[in-house]
């Protein structure tokens, strides 16, 4: 029987194959040896997506004539150290769209990021993945907002890549009566050659606290190659209520002959009082991280991280976030981890 629904697995995508264009099977496969130490306790463990998510996904492209296209995009998440799923509550997880493309540019409908995440992930030097990813300082002020990474029941525009260098996006994602899933963002930009830069503005319809229900989040950054080296800053802000936690990294990657090496620095400054009427002025922090991506091939590369966080005050960011079993970080204490990894594309 297993081989029997195998086959008619195959057949149905084959099927599927044949009604597109073209339909693309890809993923990523990442697992690294990890070791992380919050103040007093450590712990090792096996750990994934330190260069990259885990990932499998399905897309294709149908032409539709007259320069016009249709295609769809599904791409769930997995831990590979124990094969489960990296959202327990649904499969795809990450990216559930269906798009009509043209000379006009996408429109895209379905879950997907927000622009907002990308107004400053797209500068990160680490990509948002490992120990030194850029959004554990994308604090939700303690409101339940469900949109710092994808949105569900997103619309989305996106512009053609005919504009001189230009680029935008704006995304409307429907709450459906569900507090924080609510959103309503843009973000323009210009690249030509090694230049990059982009603004992003989004609004998050949270539960009402002192009569504020509106979390907003504004980015700024850019990147420029100089060939021996590419520079990279951006700036987030978060915002909801009194509360306020502003970030800003700056950091370099440097070709070392087949593989690259990766440093950054990034401060998280927090200010105001938050929901439960605590003063965060003093909850600030520095992150510290170096990193180094040796290629094997175009799709297998190893790589190791190293990152250093010191919080102040009662400020709690911390490297790896809390794995199953290990206490919660107290205020103010240090979070340390290395990791070694292995990456491959397929």
């Amino acid at each position: 029987m297993k081989k029997i629904a195998t086959l008619a697995v195959l057949a149905a995508i084959s099927v599927t194959a044949s009604a597109q264009s073209s339909v693309t099977l890809f993923g990523v496969v990442d697992a690294s040896a990890r070791y992380v130490k919050n103040g007093d306790v450590k712990i090792k463990s096996l750990g994934s997506n330190g260069a990259n998510t885990s990932r499998v996904g399905l897309r294709g492209i149908e032409d539709l004539g007259d320069g016009l296209k249709a295609g769809f995009w599904i791409e769930g998440g997995f831990n590979p150290d124990s094969g489960t799923q990296s959202d327990a509550s649904r499969f795809w997880n990450r990216r559930t769209t269906v798009s009509l493309i043209g000379n006009f540019g996408e429109v895209r409908i379905g879950r997907d990021y927000t622009p907002t995440y990308l107004g400053y992930t797209d500068y990160d030097v680490f990509g948002d993945n490992g120990l030194a990813a850029s959004s554990k300082f994308d604090s939700n002020l303690g409101t339940v907002r469900d949109t710092g990474t994808r949105a569900d029941n997103q619309i989305i525009y996106i512009t053609p890549g005919t504009l001189g260098g230009f680029y935008g996006r704006a995304a409307v994602a429907a709450g459906e009566g569900v507090a924080g899933k609510r959103y309503v963002g843009g973000r323009g930009g210009f690249a030509t050659g090694p230049f990059d830069v982009s603004a992003s503005y989004g609004q998050t319809t949270v539960g009402p606290v002192a009569g504020d229900d509106k979390f907003k989040t504004f980015t700024v950054g850019g990147s420029y190659d100089f060939s021996v080296a590419k520079a990279y800053a951006y700036y987030l802000q978060n915002k909801f209520g009194d509360a306020k936690v502003a970030s800003y990294a700056i950091g370099a990657t440097v070709p070392l002959g087949v593989g690259l090496i990766r440093a950054a620095f990034t401060h998280a400054d927090s200010s105001g009082t938050n929901i439960a009427g605590a003063n965060i002025d003093r909850n600030d922090a520095n992150e510290f991280a170096l990193g180094y991506i040796y290629n094997l091939s175009k799709r297998t590369a190893l790589y190791t991280t190293v990152a250093y966080v010191k919080n102040k005050g009662n400020a709690t960011f911390n490297v790896a976030g809390n794995p199953s079993g290990f206490p919660a970080l107290v205020g103010g204490d240090k979070s340390t981890g290395a990791e070694f990894g292995i990456r491959h594309a397929f």
